[in-house]
């Protein structure tokens, strides 16, 4: 295969070469002059592609474990803790196929799938190629710089010299005119005067939408989360998601479900973006602090929504380590956490679809507290009639008593409220939801 064009894209044939080579064991060198690449193209393709097939069950990747008298308990400042490095894993050919110690090796495992490689790469194309990376307002202030200077006879060139804030090239320029990318904001046709404000019909404002970045879906997928738990059937699961009436205006409300322990929480936003939602995991992080959230926020399932975006930053602890494994549903698909949809069925009924929910008196965190603790004291058929905080206090006294502090109370059961009286109830009387 030596001798191809080192420009062009790797093809299925070559990502299936490449595979073949890190089951042999061949080097990233040795594939990269067979195939007529670089080396670090063939180290780029593995480390981006690759995926986690096993998560090592010590809390940390010791290479001394075997003479360790800590076990999974080993401290942070751990006198003997010696990294564990894998030549074959972290070096070359930098995945785990075809190693003969596969089945004995208890560390992290990876896997290169030259299909799975393949797909990835063909959806990215696809993503990337999508219309004009612009928004609409984006192509309005772009157009309003650049008729006025055509119209001067200016040529792109000499405009893009002149107003740099354009941030594009030439070349791209020149491909946005020719494309009619300006053509309804009045640049399809320099000598034709058309107003720059002019609406956008609806059937072209699809040519303006923002390409969306997908890169933090590789290896966070529902099929990855899958793969998860079947090599971790004991993993602990928390489902995601948020709710809201208005997306303009809010409240909005970042929901959680601890799956082991049937029970749903929730953060405050008054906005929606996806620092929000970092800022709400991290939240919980600082309730319940490192050790207890690592444990229940081992998988944090959620959906595809553009808030849960930031996915590495809620995976990393504010030390820089990793504090859970993030997951995201398949498109349209929110019964892959219908746990958690149970749960929001019933929050709706204290918080209808068409209320304004700030008028109802869900103003601050205080006042979801108190809507979470009607919900979660009520009683659940799948245990027994009890409770989920009835369950919680029981199985996990740890998680009760940080849940506790955070304002999350136990509702007498002759005073549990499950409509949106509950709300009305707290605006009356907001003392009795800081009540712990």
């Amino acid at each position: 295969m030596a001798g191809l064009n080192k420009n062009k894209a790797l093809s299925l044939d070559e990502r299936r070469f490449i595979e073949q080579g890190i089951g042999s064991g061949s080097s990233k060198a040795a594939i990269a002059s067979v195939l007529g690449r670089d080396k670090s193209t063939i180290g780029k393709e593995i480390k981006l592609h690759r995926t986690l097939k096993y998560k090592c069950r010590l809390r940390r990747e010791c290479g001394a474990y075997k003479s360790c008298n800590w076990g999974r308990e080993c401290p942070d400042d751990c006198p003997d803790f010696v990294q564990f490095t894998c030549g074959r894993r972290d070096r070359s050919p930098g995945a785990c196929n075809g190693c003969e110690n596969y089945a004995r090796c208890r560390f992290s495992k990876y896997y290169y799938s030259a299909a799975k490689a393949d797909m990835e790469y063909r959806e990215l194309l696809v993503n990337s190629r999508t219309g004009a990376n612009l928004t609409e307002e984006e192509a309005k202030r772009m157009a309003a710089i650049i008729k006025p200077a055509l119209q001067k006879g200016h040529s792109p060139y000499r405009i893009l010299q002149d107003h740099p804030e354009l941030n594009i090239s030439e070349k791209t320029l020149y491909n946005y005119i020719d494309e009619k990318v300006f053509s309804v904001v009045g640049i399809a046709n320099i000598d034709l005067r058309r107003k720059v404000s002019r609406k956008i019909p609806r059937k072209l404002a699809h040519n303006y939408r923002k390409r969306q970045e997908r890169s933090y879906l590789r290896g966070r997928s529902y099929a990855d989360y899958k793969a998860y738990i079947e090599n971790f059937p004991n993993a602990s699961v928390v489902e995601m998601d948020t709710v809201y009436n208005d997306v303009s205006h809010g409240p909005f409300m970042q929901t959680f479900k601890f799956l082991n322990y049937y029970l749903m929480v929730a953060v405050y936003h008054d906005t929606k973006t996806a620092q929000d939602m970092l800022d709400g995991v991290s939240l919980l992080n600082q309730v319940l602090g490192d050790a207890l959230f690592k444990e229940l926020f081992e998988v944090l399932l959620t959906d595809r929504g553009d808030e849960f975006t930031l996915a590495r930053a809620m995976e990393t602890g504010a030390d820089g380590s990793q504090r859970c494994h993030v997951f995201y549903c398949d498109p349209m698909q929110s019964g892959q956490k219908g746990s958690l949809e149970v749960n929001h069925e019933e929050l709706r009924y204290i918080c209808p679809h068409r209320d304004n929910l700030r008028d109802l008196g869900l103003v601050n965190q205080t006042a979801l507290n108190f809507a979470i603790s009607n919900i979660a004291s009520s009683a659940h058929p799948a245990i027994g009639g009890k409770s989920p905080i009835e369950y919680t206090r029981f199985m996990k006294p740890e998680l009760w008593e940080k849940l506790q502090a955070f304002g999350i109370q136990e509702i007498p059961r002759d005073d549990i409220d499950l409509t949106k009286h509950c709300l009305e109830r707290f605006k009356k009387n907001p003392g009795e939801g800081s009540q712990a």
